[in-house]
């Protein structure tokens, strides 16, 4: 028989036992939360996988395949194939996913993938970069980031500023100069990139750099492109005065500007359509930057192509990227809301797929 004191032992050992077996599940359920993906945003969000086919014609890279050294990607960005984004920006690609997709939308958000976009990405091959250069929002800075990356020179502040848009000489290659397969295995590989702002703010920019202070070093926008849209554009011809911005709408809102685009050549990069610059449908970038918020977006993308310990974005000097509402109504003040109108559904795509709001001045 036991006696009280071996059971009283007994109802210990058994405490203890229980005791352990608890802590151990305790330590399961805590391994298994600690090690949870912490950007996992529910069933319904998609992960970004860092591969970019042209839906011009798809391209297939299967798992097991190894490209040469050249075309491996390199940077914090590729860990484990998917890029880790804030909020924010996989609410960006989320949406110009979902407008991509509006069949009511789709003249307005594709485009081929012809040479002239290929034109507009340029490369950096020793981190594995492609940036498409949409003008008027910040793009030369970049471009003076990827100089230094590509090894031209060896910080931004040594780049001359007459060197930065000098393609022979600033070691900075478009997309558009490989070869096709080459093309393929750097959209399909490397981290791609572009920055937006309010269209018609951008366009404004456009029209105040290029034909109102007009650098010396391109006199063509204003003896030559100025003269031949106001020949067609404007509608009191006895005028004499310079290029107004209500020829720029008339002409930027005419169905027909294509016609004129042809003989103003490349020059009309300052105020195509995102969609026309970057194909952002039809090409799978990895993160898209605003303009309104490139004091935090600037050093994500720098952390997000992995390069931030090795460059900086250039300082922004306060208030240059902050969204100029006033800016935008006292241009718009004077113009027909019929040719505003032509104007907005020209640019409506851009407006919908990066989220910018229909003026105000438009709905009223």
């Amino acid at each position: 028989w036991l006696t009280p004191d071996n059971m009283h032992h007994q109802w210990l050992l058994l405490a203890a036992c229980f005791w352990v077996i608890f802590m151990f599940m305790v330590a399961s359920k805590f391994i298994t939360l600690t090690f949870k993906d912490p950007d996992g945003y529910g069933a319904k969000q998609e992960p970004l996988i860092l591969t970019a086919v042209t839906k011009v014609e798809e391209v297939h890279v299967p798992e097991e395949r190894h490209w040469p050294e050249e075309f491996q990607p390199t940077g914090k960005a590729f860990s484990g194939n998917l890029i880790r984004q804030p909020l924010v920006h996989m609410e960006r690609l989320e949406l110009l996913r979902n407008v991509c997709k509006d069949t009511a939308l789709r003249d307005l958000s594709h485009t081929a993938v012809s040479k002239f976009v290929l034109d507009r990405i340029f490369v950096c091959d020793k981190h594995k970069i492609l940036f498409c250069q949409t003008p008027k929002v910040g793009n030369t800075q970049w471009k003076k980031v990827l100089i230094v990356l590509n090894g031209a020179f060896s910080s931004i502040e040594e780049i001359p500023e007459n060197i930065v848009h000098d393609h022979e000489k600033n070691g900075l290659p478009r997309l558009s100069s490989f070869s096709d397969s080459e093309i393929k295995k750097r959209l399909n590989l490397y981290f791609k990139f572009f920055i937006v702002r309010d269209p018609f703010e951008r366009l404004i920019s456009a029209f105040k750099d290029k034909f109102v202070h007009n650098p010396r070093f391109e006199p063509w926008y204003r003896h030559e492109i100025a003269p031949g849209i106001i020949r067609k554009y404007r509608k009191n011809r006895t005028e004499t005065k310079g290029l107004q911005f209500e020829d720029f709408v008339r002409y930027l809102g005419d169905p027909n500007h294509r016609w004129l685009d042809v003989q103003f050549g490349d020059h009309i990069i300052h105020w195509v359509t995102y969609v026309e610059l970057c194909a952002p449908c039809e090409i799978t970038y990895s993160v898209i930057g605003h303009h309104e918020t490139l004091e935090d977006d600037a050093p994500y993308i720098l952390k997000a192509a992995g390069i931030d310990h090795l460059v900086s974005y250039p300082t922004i000097p306060p208030g240059i990227t902050v969204y100029n509402k006033t800016k935008v109504e006292r241009y718009f003040s004077g113009i027909s809301k019929r040719d505003i109108r032509r104007l907005y559904a020209r640019f409506e795509g851009d407006f919908k797929l990066f989220g910018y709001q229909e003026p105000d001045f438009l709905l009223n």
